[in-house]
């Protein structure tokens, strides 16, 4: 991730924010905060950062939405244990979207996990496509600036304090832990659903 924003600038962080708002578990909050600590050296804009992350966010929503409108419910949970979405996810976002209708993509579009799977259930919904956009957007915008901001903070400050150098070597072997360990639920879980 942090070479494909490394090589392609905005592009970069676009092309993996659709990705991620495509259903493909890419988490949003690595791809921004690395783009904000490439503000603090001054290769980007923070607010371009999080424009370039907004916009890609729509592109890959509109990918999700597409296959919820096109292939209804069926099709998605058909799908789904492609990209780790299971019937519990989808049915939290369904939910969420029923009892909110439009403002649940705007709202959806800053929590965890619920942002990345509400564009389906609003595609099987038909919500109106264009306003199915601005609140994609309207949304994501705040989340990625948010995002960027603190890797923005992080990175001006990675030089001034070695405790935070400290702090995040650890992080590292947590995170690798946490990748080890998805891993391995996810061949598990796959190869107890087959037999």
């Amino acid at each position: 991730m942090t070479g494909t924003i490394a090589a392609l600038g905005y592009f970069g962080v676009a092309l993996l924010m659709a990705v991620e708002s495509a259903c493909i578990p890419l988490p949003s909050e690595i791809i921004m905060p690395f783009s904000g600590y490439l503000v603090s050296t001054g290769r980007f804009n923070l607010y371009f950062v999080a424009t370039a992350g907004a916009l890609g966010c729509n592109i890959g929503s509109t990918i999700a939405y597409a296959v919820g409108a096109y292939g209804g419910r069926p099709l998605v949970e058909r799908l789904g244990s492609y990209v780790l979405l299971d019937r519990r996810n989808l049915d939290r976002a369904d939910r969420f979207f029923e009892r909110h209708g439009w403002v649940a993509v705007l709202l959806a579009r800053l929590l965890p996990i619920v942002r990345t799977f509400i564009s389906l259930p609003a595609g099987v919904a038909r919500m109106r496509f264009w306003s199915f956009q601005v609140c994609t957007f309207v949304g994501s915008w705040p989340w990625c600036l948010a995002l960027a901001y603190v890797g923005f903070v992080l990175g001006r400050e990675w030089d001034r304090n070695p405790m935070l150098q400290q702090i995040m070597r650890y992080l590292d072997y947590g995170v690798l832990a946490a990748v080890l360990l998805g891993a391995g639920w996810y061949v598990f879980t796959r190869r107890r659903v087959s037999d």
